[in-house]
């Protein structure tokens, strides 16, 4: 061992000598994998980091108007000065205001918070009325499942399993759970006007009695050891209530709550009522918590709920229902399955290319990288999310590129330079060190550039860039670190002949015929028909590009996964009743099963696979600008169709079916329909209409919503701007004030009496019941300002209408601003199903309908939701873009020690293009913001093969002349090209070819990988020995220039042809890309078009002119070189 020891010279040699070492490596990253995979959490996406803090401020019975300039028009200057904010946005409703604070990206949102808090204590001027501040702030989480309890049985008794079944899940560690359907029960103590005058006392009097007598209070222990005492019995019975003494008076009797005021019980169902069918339903919604697992979770609820089941009464039911882990779960195994297929693949290929036990070794890179990256992952608080398994299933091919470059090199110098085993390891690993790092390095360079992109979409796709690099660095460590010493025992068992290296045999034969005999002269003939050969590629470029300037290849951002979700809500008229509600969710109820049946008539198979009615709350989202409606006048419908691979239809066609199905209740005002989406994206339709009144905005949304109506494709139209109730302000009259009235001590008594007060609270159960002081609901009616009575501070009862003047106003239930901008949002959903009509649609919105309405309406408008964050995604990816390639330069300039080698070895980016649009138009897909991500993720991938290419060049030219060199080199790197290629592409095949819609939304990238790679081969094996032709060419022409400008006749002639050349490029640039840059398009002399069109040109011009420019002065000087 000393002896082997002693020859080593470097961490490479050792390494390669020393098996123990090697070995303890490979162990010890493992073991890291082995123990982190376990306990890596699961879920469907990533966390979103969410960088806003929310601001409420509740203030009751104030109307919107007075919400937005007593509380808003307050706040949001000051806050808006509070360091790191970039955008507020605040909303004013009855009672309520609501300011939301985005951040910058990566803010410190704990900071944020305490700076937010800080700036709103610094204000003293908030109304008298309003209650404390609330500030909140957090993150996007996973919703895991909803549990279901329904039944033929009361409310009260579903309520009580729904009780038990939390109190079982909180048991097993499931805490993060909330029950929807039930509430505690009310106490209403209604006392009528008239007792009041009658007994002269007020609802404040009888709430505080109510208040001193339902807690008791302890008072300590008698002795040491002894009684317990407690002062005070609790009163939580109507009968205990109504006995309550109001008043004793002078001849010994008492005045009691029961005297004046009549005790009821409001029960469980006095809010939100769900239903199942004709049933009454409670429904348990379970989430997990910021470090929870939603496949773990899931799995418990599964085991309580089927435990609990067998305890419940004969009809009762415990039904999973919008279960998101199963889902999750589903797409892990899809992602799990096709990724071991991959594997597969990529082994077999290995095993017909290389001898059986390298292509052991190679192989068991992939798996050692892939825990070595699952242990860093833990380690950084990642998950496993359909995103990082998507970043593991792109590096399965990549990972073992190093290894085999490194092994493939080895045999070459054992086959070929006839070394020993140890030193054709060691000398493979360290001839290749160079340029398998910098290929790697530009391949971490280019993955880390989507970090740049900022936004929800750049925290969603975040994990990509960390799984792949750390994926990557552990494969370098694998390739040099452990690969060596196991290369040296393999290839030293290549000296015998086994059985098992049979395939690979046969393969090399077949494969040496084919490099000898076709690509070697295929390779001298692209290098000799360089220039046309360079043209051909760019005019396929050119005619790919136009596939996408024609729209025959379309653009679609962000395709959310299809989701069986589907949630419908309604808002009745102020007129309607509960009895109306209640009308209107049965027949959402049976239009759902009329177009289910219709759909198993057509189709075999009902699509909806449950549904849940609810009145009292909207389901999903909810409706915008509900805020003022009595709850009773919102409803709702949940609707969870089969599984998207079991149905031939998308959820965007049963929305259209289902809206044309309901007939709308005459009192129903708003009926929306909407698809539900997974991930961060918006709204495909959200325009912000900015405008100085409340009415012209109304009057723009509504006819926006009317134009958009028009296309059936569009759903869930909505605005946030909904009217008001009348409001009735109050003004004191001189009489009033004689009568020592005050505007504050009325408004404090009017509140009372039509709100009502809330006396005291106490736990039932695991809610919390309360007892509430009201007026009957009789006397709340039109006439109340006309009929109430109001008492004077000397006793006498007076007519309201006598001390005060009412001001009747009408207006909006909602005040929006937005950086203090007053607008209405409207919003909705596009059908996906049809991309070019989607983008046909979006196309009509911005550049027909919106500067239509502006004009008309004299507002401004923004579109926002799904496509600002396009515009901030598609800004990022060409900054980070720029980025990635000025990163790649530079390390390349750096590795070669030449600022001309990088350009060739980056001659391939851009041709990456003609294979990743093209794979899209075979498939038939749109261009994403997936393929963006494969896009500059293929800029570090493809160019990987060139530098090992390029550096073999360099190396062979010092030995012979330049032209050999690159047909030497070609031909020999043409299997580590091929094999390299192949195993990215064999890994993500089984992606390309799943046809499950969950995996549809990442097939853009699978694609774009895979053309774009495949054809990649093709252009460094062909185009970048040409390429290297031309450099040569250049360089002998550059020559010849600077001898030109030195000889005394030539250099007038030269030295114009360079100003002249100098004087077209600006001139050229101005009317192209500068003009773009002013005005914002081309001159429709040039065709229009934007930047890239400008662009096209400018490259375009200056090639030709500096083409012709070349040959005439070529021309010219060979002319007076004849002549003398």
């Amino acid at each position: 061992m000393s002896a082997t020891l002693g020859k080593a010279k470097g961490i490479l040699s050792y390494f390669t000598r020393h098996g123990t070492a090697a070995n303890l490596v490979l162990v010890i990253l493992i073991v890291a994998g082995l123990a982190a995979l376990p306990r890596m959490r699961a879920q469907y996406f990533p966390d979103v980091v969410v960088d806003t803090v929310r601001v409420s401020v509740a203030w009751k019975g104030a109307g919107a108007e007075d919400v937005d300039n007593a509380i808003v028009q307050l706040l949001e200057p000051t806050l808006l000065a509070v360091e790191g904010v970039t955008e507020s946005s605040a909303s004013s409703t009855e009672g309520r205001a609501s300011i939301s604070l985005d951040f910058e990206p990566g803010w410190d949102m704990q900071r944020a918070a305490d700076d937010v808090k800080a700036a709103i204590d610094a204000e003293t001027d908030l109304p008298e009325g309003a209650d404390d501040p609330v500030i909140r702030w957090g993150g996007w989480t996973d919703s895991v499942t909803d549990v279901v309890i329904t039944g033929p049985v009361g409310l009260d008794q579903l309520a009580r399993f729904a009780d038990e079944l939390v109190a079982r899940l909180f048991a097993r560690g499931v805490t993060k759970t909330s029950i929807a359907g039930v509430a505690a029960s009310e106490m209403i103590v209604e006392v009528p006007t008239l007792n009041l005058i009658q007994h002269d006392i007020s609802m404040a009097e009888i709430a505080s009695a109510i208040a001193a007598e339902t807690d008791t209070s302890p008072a300590g222990n008698v002795g040491n050891g002894g009684a317990r005492v407690r002062a005070g019995v609790e009163k939580r019975e109507a009968s205990d209530i109504s006995a309550i003494v109001l008043r004793r008076n002078e001849d010994g009797s008492e005045l009691t709550i029961g005297d004046v005021a009549t005790v009821r019980v409001n029960g469980v169902d006095r809010n939100e009522a769900f239903f199942v069918g004709n049933n009454s339903s409670v429904s348990v919604q379970v989430a997990r918590s910021d470090q929870g697992d939603s496949i773990e979770i899931q799995r418990i609820v599964e085991e309580v709920s089927a435990e609990m089941g067998l305890t419940l009464p004969d009809g009762v039911t415990l039904d999973l229902f919008r279960t998101r882990a199963d889902a999750i779960q589903a797409r892990l195994d899809l992602l799990l399955s096709n990724g071991a297929m991959g594997l597969g693949l990529v082994v077999i290929l290995l095993f017909l290319f290389l001898n059986a036990r390298t292509a052991i070794w190679v192989a068991a890179g992939i798996p050692v990288a892939m825990l070595s990256a699952i242990a860093m992952m833990y380690l950084a608080g990642l998950t496993l999310n359909m995103i990082s398994l998507f970043a593991l299933i792109i590096t399965l091919g990549i990972v073992v590129d190093d290894a085999i470059v490194v092994g493939e090199h080895a045999d070459f110098r054992v086959r070929r330079l006839k070394e020993g085993p140890i030193e054709a390891a060691e000398n493979a690993a360290r001839r290749m060190f160079a340029p398998v790092f910098s290929s790697t390095i530009t391949t971490v360079i280019a993955f880390f550039g989507l970090t740049v992109i900022s936004g929800r979409f750049g925290d969603m796709i975040s994990d990509i860039p960390f799984t792949v690099i750390v994926v990557l660095m552990a494969s370098l460590l694998e390739c040099f670190i452990i690969l060596p010493n196991h290369l040296s025992h393999s290839i030293a068992s290549t000296a015998k002949s086994h059985w098992y290296d049979w395939p690979s045999r046969q393969v090399d034969k077949g494969f040496r015929v084919f490099r000898e005999r076709l690509f070697r002269p295929l390779v001298g003939w692209s290098v000799k028909l360089r220039y046309p050969l360079l043209a051909g590629i760019v005019l396929l470029l050119a005619m790919q590009v136009s596939l996408v300037i024609t729209g025959q290849v379309q653009w679609r951002f962000f395709n959310s996964p299809e989701q069986p979700l589907i949630s419908g809500n309604f808002a009745m008229a102020p007129a309607a009743e509960r009895a109306d509600t209640f009308a209107m969710m049965r027949e959402l109820q049976r239009a759902t099963e009329a177009v289910g049946k219709r759909y198993e008539e057509q189709y075999g198979t009902n699509p909806v696979a449950y549904a849940v009615a609810q009145i009292g709350s909207n389901a999903g989202r909810g409706l915008s600008g509900t805020d003022t409606k009595e709850d009773y006048q919102l409803g709702g419908l949940s609707i969870e169709l089969i599984d998207a691979d079991l149905r031939p239809y998308s959820s965007y066609a049963f929305v259209e079916d289902l809206q044309a199905e309901v007939v709308n209740h005459p009192l129903a005002e708003t009926v929306s329909f909407r698809r539900g989406h997974f991930g961060p994206g918006g709204d495909a339709i959200d325009v912000d209409l900015y405008g100085a009144d409340s009415a012209t905005l109304k009057a723009a949304a509504e006819a926006l919503k009317t134009r958009l109506a028009q296309f059936p494709e569009v759903s869930a139209l909505e605005d946030s701007l909904a009217y008001d109730k009348e409001e009735l302000i109050l003004e004191l009259t001189p009489q009033g004030e004689a009568l020592g009235f005050s505007i504050d001590t009325l408004g404090t008594t009017l509140t009372h009496r039509l709100g009502g007060i809330e006396a005291a609270t106490y736990p039932e159960g695991v809610r919390t019941a309360a007892v509430r002081v009201e007026l009957p609901e009789g006397e709340l009616t039109a006439d109340f300002m006309d009929r109430t009575q109001m008492r004077a501070s000397s006793g006498v009862y007076v007519p309201l209408s006598d001390i005060v003047s009412v001001t009747r106003q009408t207006g909006f239930s909602t005040v929006q601003r937005e950086n203090g901008l007053r607008l209405v949002s409207v919003s909705g959903d596009l059908s996906e199903d049809n991309p070019a009509r989607a983008s046909d649609i979006q196309a009509a919105i911005t550049d027909e309908i919106l500067p239509t309405l502006d004009e008309e309406f004299g507002i401004t408008h923004r579109v926002s939701g799904l496509s600002e964050q396009e515009n901030q995604f598609l800004s990022d990816a060409m900054l980070g873009l720029g980025g990635v390639l000025i990163g790649i330069y530079l390390t390349l300039a750096w590795i070669f020690s030449s600022w001309t080698r990088p350009v060739v070895v980056m001659s391939v980016i851009p041709f990456g293009l003609i294979g990743a649009i093209h794979g899209h138009a075979i498939w038939g897909i749109p261009l994403s913001m997936f393929s963006v991500v494969g896009l500059i993720g293929m800029t570090g991938i493809i160019i990987n093969d060139s530098i090992v290419l390029v550096s073999t060049v360099d190396e062979y030219a010092k030995e012979r002349g330049l032209f050999p060199a690159i047909i030497d080199a070609a031909t020999d790197r043409l299997r580590p090209v091929m094999l390299t290629t192949m195993t990215t592409v064999l890994g993500l095949a089984p992606l390309l070819y799943e046809r499950s819609a969950d995996a549809q939304f990442l097939k853009p990238t699978v694609v774009t990988l895979s053309y774009g790679l495949g054809f990649g081969m093709v252009v460094v094996l062909m185009l970048v020995p040409a390429i290297l032709a031309m450099q040569l060419d250049v360089a002998r022409q550059m020559a010849a220039l600077r001898r030109a400008v030195r000889h005394p006749r030539r250099a007038g002639l030269v030295g114009s042809a360079i100003l002249a050349a100098g004087a077209f490029a600006a001139l050229w640039f101005a009317l192209t890309l500068g003009q773009v840059m002013v005005f914002g398009a081309l001159s429709p002399l040039l065709g229009g078009g934007g930047i890239g069109a400008a662009l096209t040109l400018f490259l375009g011009g200056l090639c030709v002119s500096f083409a012709l420019l070349y040959v005439g002065i070529a021309g010219l000087m060979l002319r007076r070189h004849k002549a003398s």
